[in-house]
């Protein structure tokens, strides 16, 4: 699998995720403007991936820093700006935050030595969250049976993270295992990340699987021919509602109705435990363009009234457990 984000001789390289699946296209951030924008305009994409650009961003914008006296102001300025692309994700704010700490804990240092803490910080993200996905999968496998017909929703692979992946790296590590299962890739509308870049990924695996539109999996469900869904998540409060992409509820509900089961695969890093529940989690509107068109062409009238949340909530109740890199977690929540 090609990296989804790599520090290179004081840059960062990304693979441009819009191209995939038709061109694989690597873009260089040099300063931490151009991080944001990507993360922002969705050249990288995924809640860990998002966390780990960050961390980048962060590392990468102090290196212009150039006098100590500007070190505060300079830190404050490249954080604010990347705290405020995208607002849903938990793990951005998570790896700004872990940021944050070191910088307040080193501060004090000159600042060639302080230049490089930020980055050595930066590149133990990556190399982590890596390590727990690994974990993640190392428990999640244990869900899948030889023979089954897993769903997973939108993208939660390599792509979305520093590498491996969250849901599907449950997936790969079953597959690894040698059981024969089978996959199902609903397309995820509007962006496509299913149809565009977890198909990608599992053929790129090896993994078999049927690409679906999003409105089939019920009925797929009712048939059977789906035993079990798999998603990730962007944000978890305390009682263990869930936010991840848009339709990721609808699933759920499906599942719940078919009497199979659906997990969700995701790091600690992605729980907020100062949420109580769901109704607080910020939920992203993306541009309307995203719905009205596909590849840059219209696919509907071109001054049609839009909604495009990027996001919804999955209630606890519909979630029998959590995989994560701390093992399987089950009902009840922590509610307090």
């Amino acid at each position: 699998m090609l990296p989804t984000i790599e520090w290179v001789e004081d840059k960062v390289v990304m693979i441009d995720q819009r191209r995939l699946p038709g061109e694989e296209v690597y873009v260089e951030c040099r300063d931490y403007e151009s991080v944001a924008e990507a993360i922002e305009k969705m050249v990288i994409r995924g809640a860990p991936a998002i966390g780990v650009a960050a961390a980048f961003g962060v590392a990468l914008g102090f290196l212009k820093v150039t006098s100590q006296a500007d070190a505060d102001e300079g830190f404050s300025r490249i954080y604010q700006r990347l705290k405020a692309t995208r607002p849903t994700a938990r793990n951005l704010f998570w790896a700004l935050e872990r940021m944050q700490r070191i910088y307040k804990d080193s501060r004090n240092l000159p600042l060639p030595a302080l230049q490089k803490r930020l980055i050595e910080e930066a590149l133990d993200i990556e190399r982590e969250d890596v390590e727990i996905n690994k974990k993640i999968g190392s428990f999640g496998r244990s869900l899948i049976k030889t023979g089954d017909a897993v769903l997973t929703h939108c993208n939660a692979g390599a792509l979305a993270t520093a590498g491996w992946g969250t849901a599907v790296g449950v997936i790969r590590a079953a597959f690894e295992e040698g059981k024969k299962i089978k996959v199902f890739v609903d397309e995820t509308r509007p962006f496509l990340q299913g149809a565009r870049l977890t198909a990608w990924e599992l053929s790129k695996l090896g993994i078999p699987y049927v690409l679906i539109a999003d409105n089939m999996a019920g009925w797929l469900m009712q048939k059977g021919e789906i035993r079990l869904a798999i998603v990730g998540a962007d944000r978890i409060a305390r009682n263990g509602d869930a936010a991840n992409k848009i339709g990721t509820y609808s699933v759920a509900v499906l599942a719940r109705e078919n009497q199979i089961p659906f997990y969700v695969a995701a790091p600690l890093s992605t729980f907020d435990f100062s949420l109580e529940d769901g109704g607080r989690i910020p939920i992203e509107e993306r541009p309307a363009q995203e719905v009205k068109e596909i590849s840059g062409r219209l696919i509907t009238v071109a001054d049609a009234n839009v909604r495009n949340p990027a996001f919804d909530v999955t209630p606890a109740r519909y979630v029998p457990a959590f995989i994560t890199e701390r093992g399987i977690i089950c009902p009840p929540y922590q509610t307090h």
